[in-house]
């Protein structure tokens, strides 16, 4: 990788934005799960072992000591999170806090019905028709993600998310991706990195080098100058998450969510600031 594009993302981050980067620890967002463990699909990445780490809504106290939380779950055959399924636990855990949704591919009913519940919509975009396939075994599109995403635009605030190496750990459409929400419009993107996971389909892939992540994040840097871009919590932990760390810094991400110590010391040593939170990144 040539120092030169570090140094190209690196002077478009300055020249946007102030000299702080926030270092997000979510503990104080609470996960819950509209669905319980279930899901009709049995997605190559995830498998369902990442809603076993939720806590399902209906068991969620109305008192819950969080400021926020992640209002996610399992889909349907269709790719859609059932969203309006418990609107009136959601209602009652809306009172003091903000809500970050997952939501899939719905339409306008339902995203109209939860809109008044809604500080964020996470919207995971995807730039590759055989990914889709692939990974969600979807019959869908490209433009069906694009379309969903503009739908929901009309009502609330999006935060899309990329995932680098989606497709079993191969870079295939993140940067097809990259130039549709250049296009479309993104006010911020949260990226993500493959993990493979023990018990799915991918568990014996590798995630793209910690260079080749970084890579997209440049491209990204330099796609959307003006939209801050965070490195989200899904991505390998250990070396790769220290080694990718440090690049993501050096290439003007805006926020990296648990960071690595090497991180911490990059950034100081770039002169910024660091700002730290305690809630999903998106929020």
């Amino acid at each position: 990788m040539e120092a030169d594009r570090f140094d190209l993302a690196w002077a478009v981050r300055t020249a946007h934005f102030p000299m702080t980067i926030g270092f997000d620890y979510p503990l104080d967002t609470a996960l819950i799960s509209l669905t319980g463990d279930r899901c009709a699909l049995d997605c190559a990445h995830c498998g369902r072992h990442y809603l076993q780490h939720m806590q399902p809504v209906w068991e969620v106290a109305a008192d819950i000591a969080a400021p926020s939380c992640l209002i996610s779950g399992g889909c349907d055959p269709l790719g859609r999170v059932p969203v309006t399924a418990h609107l009136d636990r959601i209602a009652t855990l809306r009172q003091g806090r903000r809500l970050n949704w997952h939501v899939g591919l719905i339409g306008r009913p339902e995203i109209e019905a939860i809109a008044p519940y809604v500080d964020v919509v996470s919207f995971d975009f995807v730039g590759d028709d055989e990914t889709i396939r692939e990974v969600y075994g979807l019959n869908r599109t490209v433009q069906d993600y694009v379309d969903t995403y503009l739908l929901l635009k009309e009502y609330v605030r999006v935060t899309p998310h990329l995932t680098i190496g989606l497709r079993g750990g191969v870079i295939s459409g993140e940067r097809t991706a990259l130039r549709l929400l250049a296009e479309l419009g993104a006010d911020s993107l949260v990226i993500l990195v493959l993990i493979p996971t023990p018990g799915t389909r991918y568990a014996d892939r590798r995630p793209p080098s910690p260079e080749a992540a970084a890579d997209v994040l440049i491209d990204a840097r330099l796609m959307l100058p003006r939209a801050p871009i965070n490195l989200g919590c899904m991505r390998p932990h250990g070396e790769y998450r220290a080694r990718l760390d440090v690049l993501a810094v050096r290439a003007g991400v805006n926020k990296i969510v648990s960071p690595a110590r090497a991180a911490v010391k990059a950034a100081q040593e770039l002169g910024l600031e660091i700002v730290r939170g305690r809630e999903c990144c998106a929020l």
